[in-house]
Formats: structure tokens, sequence, C-alpha cells
């Protein structure tokens, strides 16, 4: 029972580790993945120092002149309410020409070039219950549905809901609210930040900020920063188990040794050496370790895969080395501190004297 109760400390104190860390590598992948889309976005808008109210075509033109790897969206922006039959809500207005560069529609189409028609958020069209090719009107003009916003893309959103229409819509708006850069990747979004900061900010010896240029190419690396120091912690936690664990199985070993005193003595008088006494101890102790280690990895994998499911959707990411690593290492841990805590009591029963051991 004792021997029983030891190895099922081990069990769980490997599922703690393991489970706990494959958690922070689920946690991780999906805030990288919810940081995708703007990872290789550069931001920009009118800055403090400038004299207009926003981005001017000249701009947007020297951005394209300088930014010849990369996709410009220029975008001007407002509010409105819609009305239906259902009720109303408020939205921002964008007015785009590249939809498809910066939405994602779950039904629909985002076309290359917004002409004709809109897009509106998801949950927006579902509260006001709009379908696909219903009219929506915005400052006297209507527009037909061409396509439901998956998720909020870029910088904006704010959890408003979206109404995209084409330039045309806002062509009274003199200035571009913002220009978004799609870059090829974070290091890339980088690179034509600083391009830009250069082009539009310098002004001889001063520094000026004609143009609020902004990125979140560093946040990925702030992000997996954290998510690193966070599983450091999670995995301590985890490690407590163990460490509990080993302490049972040093008392079973204990226990152990104290009980088959008879047995040790008659064996070390029978010529069994001390050396070959402290091996037999610390292999029982290491076989907990084995059988408590691999069950406790099993049971982690279950785990692990129901936890990727709830936070990714996708189970089979628990077979990656990212995550199959804590595996690994809560079952080396389990076999390390259960020979760890069995070198006491193996010591003690080899370094015994024959004939005490006899007498018991």
């Amino acid at each position: 029972m004792r021997t029983g109760l030891a190895a099922l400390g081990i069990v769980i104190g490997v599922v703690a580790i393991a489970s706990l860390g494959m958690a922070g590598v689920a946690i991780q992948q999906q805030a990288t993945s919810d940081l995708g889309s703007l990872t290789n976005q550069v931001s920009v808008s009118a800055g403090q120092d400038s004299v207009e109210d926003g981005v001017t075509e000249d701009q947007v033109e020297e951005m394209e002149n300088l930014v010849t790897d990369a996709q410009v969206v220029p975008q001007k922006t407002n509010d409105t309410e819609i009305e239906t039959r259902s009720g109303r809500a408020y939205v921002s207005v964008t007015a785009v020409t590249n939809a498809d560069a910066l939405y994602d529609v779950s039904s629909g189409e985002a076309p290359a070039r917004l002409e004709t028609g809109a897009l509106i958020s998801n949950s927006t069209a579902q509260e006001l219950g709009l379908e696909l090719g219903d009219p929506v009107q915005y400052d006297g003009q209507i527009y037909r549905v061409r396509g439901f916003i998956a998720s909020e893309s870029g910088f904006g959103g704010g959890g408003r809901g979206e109404l995209v229409i084409p330039m045309s819509g806002l062509r009274d708006q003199q200035y571009y609210d913002s220009v978004t850069i799609i870059a090829e990747d974070g290091d890339a979004a980088t690179a034509i930040s600083d391009q830009l900061v250069s082009h539009f900010n310098s002004d001889g010896r001063e520094q000026e900020e004609e143009l609020q240029i902004m990125t979140y190419a560093g946040v990925q690396e702030n992000v997996n920063s954290f998510m690193n120091t966070l599983q450091l912690a999670l995995l301590g936690i985890g490690s407590i188990s163990l460490i509990v664990a080993s302490v049972a199985i040093l008392n079973v070993m204990l226990m152990s040794t104290i009980e088959r005193r008879g047995e040790i003595g008659v064996l070390r008088a029978v010529g069994i050496r001390r050396g070959e006494v402290l091996r037999m101890i610390l292999t029982e102790a290491a076989f907990l370790g084995v059988v408590g280690g691999f069950v406790g990895a099993v049971a982690s994998l279950t785990v692990g895969a129901i936890m990727f499911s709830v936070l990714t959707g996708d189970a089979t990411g628990v077979l990656g080395w990212a995550s199959a690593q804590y595996l690994l290492y809560g079952f080396a841990f389990a076999v390390v501190t259960s020979v760890l805590s069995g070198i006491y009591p193996a010591w003690k029963a080899a370094n015994d004297r024959p004939v005490e051991a006899l007498r018991g």
C-alpha cells in the first residue's frame, strides 16, 4: 500500500509538471496565432508635428515609391449608426480600396478592389439580421453586403463593429486617417518602419514627428519572453508535487529497509557485499520512479491533448517537440528524484552490521 501511494505521488507530480508545461506552450501558440495578423503590419497616421489633419495623397505616393516590396493600403474612417428592422448598431466606417489585404471574411468575398458593395462585421450582421446581398445605408448611399468580416484586423477595431465601404463613400474627406503597410514578416515591417521614420520624421538636425509610425513586430518577442518566464514559474509549481512524492519514496524505502533488516543481514552474512545491497535498494527506488513516470507521462499526454484542443483547436499540437519535451522532462525528473530519495535508505541498509541486522 505504501509503495502504491508513493508511485501515485510520482504520477501526480509528473502530470503536474508536464501538464503545466504543455499549457504554457498551448497559450503561447494561441497568442502567436492571434498576433500573427499584426506583427507584419506598419500603421501610419498624422504625427503631432504635422500641419495637416491626416495623411496626404502626396505622402501616400512617397510611401509607395519608398516601399516597393510591401502593400500600401490607405484608409479613411468615420462613424455611423446602422438601423434595420432588427435593431440598431453603432459601427466604425472604413473606406478602403484593397479590402482583401486587410480583411478576412467568414462568408462572401473581400475583393482586391472594392468599388461597389460593402463588408460588415459578422457579429454586427448577426445582431441586425443581415444576410449577403442585403442593403446597408451610409450617408444617403445604399451598399449591398458582399461579405461578413470574420474578425477585426489590423490596428483598429476596439471591439466595435465595422462597416467597410469603397473609397468613394468618403470622398468628402480630404486626408487619409491612416495607412497600413503589409510587409512579408515582422523583420521586414521593422525595416520599413525605420525607413519611413528616417524619411518623414528627420529634418536636418531636428527630429520631428510628421507621421506617427507604429509596428507590432516587437510584440511577438515580448510575448515569447513573457511566456518563457511563465512556463518556468509553472514548472516550479509543478515540481513541488514531485518533491513531495520524493519524500514519500524516502519514507517507503526507509520503512522497507527497516522491515527487511533481518533479510539484509542474512544476505550480508552469506557474502553479499555492501555495493550489491546498495544497488538493490537503489534499483527498487528507480523502478518506482520509472513506473510512476511512465504512467504520469501517458496521463499527461491525454491531459495535454485536451488542453490543446480547447486552447488552440488542434489536439495534435501536443505531439510537437515544444510540447512533448515536457513529457520527457517529467519522466526524467521522476526517475532522478526517486533515485535520490533512495540513496539514504540504501546507504543505511548497506552499512548496517550483519550481526546487528540479524538480531533485528
